[in-house]
C-alpha cells in the first residue's frame, strides 16, 4: 500500500485461506487449495496468538525449530482488524471479516449504544444470528472428517468459539501437556481428521510485558519447543500447520493519545470502540468529517485517518456486507509504528499494556505459515 501499510490478501494469501486449503488438502470437493499445501489425511492446525512472521525473524535464535520450518514459507496476513477475535472467526469460517461480522476486539451493536465485546461477548447478542454462516469445520464434518477443536476448557461454548469456530469435538487442554496429548489423541480419529489447537501464552506475555523483552523471548522458546515435541508425537501421515492471529508491536507511554484528553477529540464522539492500535469512532449525525478533521490535526503522521467508507474501499475488510456495516466505526484510526489511542475511561486496562496489534503494518498483519509434515 502506498501509505506503507500491509492490505489482507484475502482469497489469495490470507488467514482466512488456511482450513479452505486444508480441507482441499484433505480431498473434499469444491474445496480450493490456494496456499498449495500438501495431500494428507490428517491435519494438526495450531494457531499460536500474538505469533507474528517478523517477531519470529527478528528472535530466531529463540526459535530455531520454528524458524527452520519458516526457511522454506511465505507468510500470510491475517485480516482487518489484526486482532484475535477476528482472526479466529476468519480461521474458522474461511470467510473475511466484512462477511463473518466479528470486525473487531469491541464493536458497536446496530441500533444501540453499546459496544460488544467480542471475546467476552454478550448475552443479548446470539453467536449464530451474528455470525451465521457455517464454518470450514461444519463443512469437514459434515463431509466425514473427524473434526476436533483443543483448546482451553474456558472456552467451550463462547462466544467466539460459537460464532467461527463451531463444529466437530471439543477437547478442553489447559496445559502445553494437555494440548499435545489432546491434538496427538483427536488427530487418530477416522479414515480423515483436522484438529485445530490454540495457545495462548505468548500473547498475554506480549501484552504485559512486551516483545523485546527476556519474558517473551522465554516463551518464544517455550512453544518452539511445545511444536516440536507436538509435531513429533503425532503420527507420522498427519501435517502440522503452525500459524499466528497477529503480530504486535510495543507501544512506550509516550506514544499514546488518550480520546479523553482533548475535548476536541471527542467531540462529534458517542461511542469508542476497536483495538488501541485500530480505533473505531461512532459519531453522532453528520459529525464524522469533523471527527476526521480533528483526528488528522492530532495524530499527524502517526496514523491514518479514514471515514468507515474509504476503509471499506481500500479493501481492508474485504466484501463489507450491509448487515456488518454498522459495526464499523464510522471513523477508523490505523496506527502507525508504535503508536496508539487509548480510551482510559472505558478500557482502563490498556494504559497497563505494552504490547498491542490491531493496525496493519508489517509487524502486525504478517504471520508465518509453517508446515511440517
Amino acid at each position: 500500500m502506498p501509505d506503507g501499510l500491509v492490505l489482507p490478501r484475502y482469497g489469495s494469501g490470507a488467514l482466512c485461506d488456511v482450513v479452505p486449503s486444508i480441507l482441499g488438502a484433505l480431498g473434499l470437493e469444491g474445496e480450493r487449495n490456494v496456499l498449495g499445501l500438501p495431500e494428507a489425511n490428517r491435519y494438526v492446525v495450531l494457531l499460536i496468538d500474538g505469533l507474528g512472521w517478523n517477531l519470529l525473524h527478528r528472535h530466531a535464535a529463540d526459535a530455531p525449530y520454528l524458524s527452520s520450518l519458516a526457511a522454506t514459507r511465505d507468510p500470510v496476513t491475517v485480516g482487518v482488524p489484526s486482532t484475535t477475535s477476528t482472526s479466529l472467526v476468519s480461521l474458522g469460517t474461511g470467510l473475511p471479516p466484512g462477511v463473518h461480522g466479528v470486525v473487531g476486539y469491541t464493536i458497536a451493536i446496530p441500533g444501540t449504544d453499546r459496544l460488544l465485546n467480542t471475546l467476552r461477548w454478550d448475552t443479548t447478542v446470539e453467536p449464530l444470528l451474528w455470525q451465521p454462516y457455517p464454518t470450514a469445520f461444519e463443512r469437514a464434518e459434515n463431509a466425514g472428517v473427524a473434526v476436533s477443536m483443543v483448546a482451553r476448557k474456558a472456552f467451550r461454548g463462547s462466544g467466539v468459539t460459537v460464532a467461527g469456530l463451531r463444529g466437530g469435538d471439543y477437547v478442553p487442554a489447559d496445559s502445553a501437556g494437555q494440548l499435545t496429548a489432546g491434538a496427538v489423541e483427536a488427530s487418530q480419529r477416522g479414515s480423515r481428521s483436522l484438529v485445530y489447537a490454540y495457545e495462548g501464552d505468548l500473547d498475554w506475555t506480549g501484552h504485559r510485558e512486551g516483545v523485546n523483552g527476556p519474558a517473551w523471548r522465554h516463551q518464544l522458546a517455550a512453544i518452539d519447543h511445545l511444536a516440536q515435541r507436538l509435531r513429533g508425537a503425532l503420527p507420522a501421515d498427519a501435517v502440522l500447520v503452525l500459524t499466528g492471529d497477529h503480530g504486535m508491536v510495543d507501544v512506550p507511554l509516550g506514544r499514546r493519545v488518550d480520546v479523553d484528553s482533548d475535548p476536541a477529540l471527542r467531540s462529534g464522539v458517542y461511542l469508542v470502540g476497536g483495538d488501541p492500535r485500530l480505533r473505531y469512532l461512532y459519531t453522532e449525525a453528520g459529525a464524522t468529517d469533523d471527527v476526521v478533521a480533528a483526528w488528522r490535526n492530532r495524530v499527524g503522521d502517526d496514523a491514518i485517518v479514514v471515514p468507515r467508507d474509504d476503509a471499506v474501499e481500500r479493501g481492508w475488510f474485504g466484501t463489507v456486507e450491509d448487515r456488518v456495516l454498522p459495526r464499523l466505526g464510522d471513523v477508523i484510526i490505523a496506527s502507525r509504528e508504535d503508536f496508539a489511542v487509548e480510551c482510559a475511561r472505558e478500557f482502563p486496562m490498556e494504559s497497563t499494556m505494552l504490547g498491542w496489534h490491531g493496525s496493519l503494518t508489517a509487524d502486525e498483519m504478517l504471520v508465518p505459515l509453517l508446515v511440517a509434515d
